[in-house]
């Protein structure tokens, strides 16, 4: 069983048991979330597609932890010019683990 999940405007597919890196939540690490934007399931082969979402079906997982992402370099240069920028960025993810979907 897997299902389609949407969060930070980002879609992933999940199964029990996996551990993903998303964008950053507002929630204390060991404690559940439960994800309602869940756009597919996949129940052994029999698929429903929501439109624009499953209805009564979740996702429950555990926060792992807060991490921050690998840094970013965006370097700006004008030949001839003497100019450059450099910015760098990291973004703040949340570690979770799903425990199981709901459908």
């Amino acid at each position: 069983m897997y299902a389609v999940l949407e969060t930070g405007s980002k879609q992933y597919r999940v199964i029990a048991g996996d551990t993903l890196e998303i964008e950053r939540l507002a929630v204390e690490a060991g404690k559940p979330v439960t994800f309602d934007r869940v756009l597919l399931v996949n129940k052994d082969g029999k698929v429903t597609i929501g439109s624009p979402t499953v209805a009564r079906a979740s996702v429950v997982a555990d926060v792992v932890e807060h991490i921050r992402g690998e840094k970013k370099i965006a370097f700006k240069m004008r030949r001839r010019e003497g100019y450059h920028r450099t910015v760098g960025h990291r973004q703040e993810l949340t570690v979770v683990k799903i425990k199981e979907i709901k459908a």
